[in-house]
């Protein structure tokens, strides 16, 4: 009596055993039939620019990745106005542009860009030096009152 309790008990956790160890297969078979499906539809409408499209997407991300990653290191770095450097990033070339203070201010950010991982490039010809001391003089001077 005992020994067929156990047989019985046996085959039920088997049972539970083989069904929790099919169970993964058959959701990777369920989930590769729809896409599999949809390429068998596909290949009719599909262009040839759509490989390209879906191989960019994660080139995407990278650039958008990169170009945050430029932009918090130009706004903790000292001696660099960030509000005044725009940052953008294609297929991982980042490009500079708007007002640096003076040109080692230029030659320090293209110097912390080019530090990101993932920056093939950097482009600082967008950055445009402007007269430190042209703002320095109009600031320094004290407005003149009218009496």
């Amino acid at each position: 009596m005992r020994n067929k309790s156990i047989l019985c008990k046996s085959i039920i956790a088997g049972s539970v055993m083989m069904a929790f160890a099919a169970a993964p297969f058959s959701l990777m078979a369920q989930s590769a039939s729809p896409s599999s499906s949809m390429q068998q539809q596909q290949p009719a409408s599909t262009t040839p620019s759509t490989p390209s499209s879906n191989e960019t997407v994660p080139g995407k991300v990278d650039d958008t990745w990169i170009t945050t990653k430029v932009k918090s290191k130009l706004a903790a770095a000292k001696g660099i106005k960030a509000s005044d450097i725009s940052v953008s990033t294609t297929d991982g070339v980042v490009t500079l542009t708007g007002t640096a203070t003076s040109t080692k201010e230029r030659t320090r950010a293209e110097h912390l860009a080019k530090q990101v991982k993932g920056v093939k490039s950097v482009d600082g010809s967008g950055l445009t030096i402007s007269a430190a001391s042209d703002s320095n003089s109009s600031s320094s001077t004290p407005p003149t009152s009218g009496g």
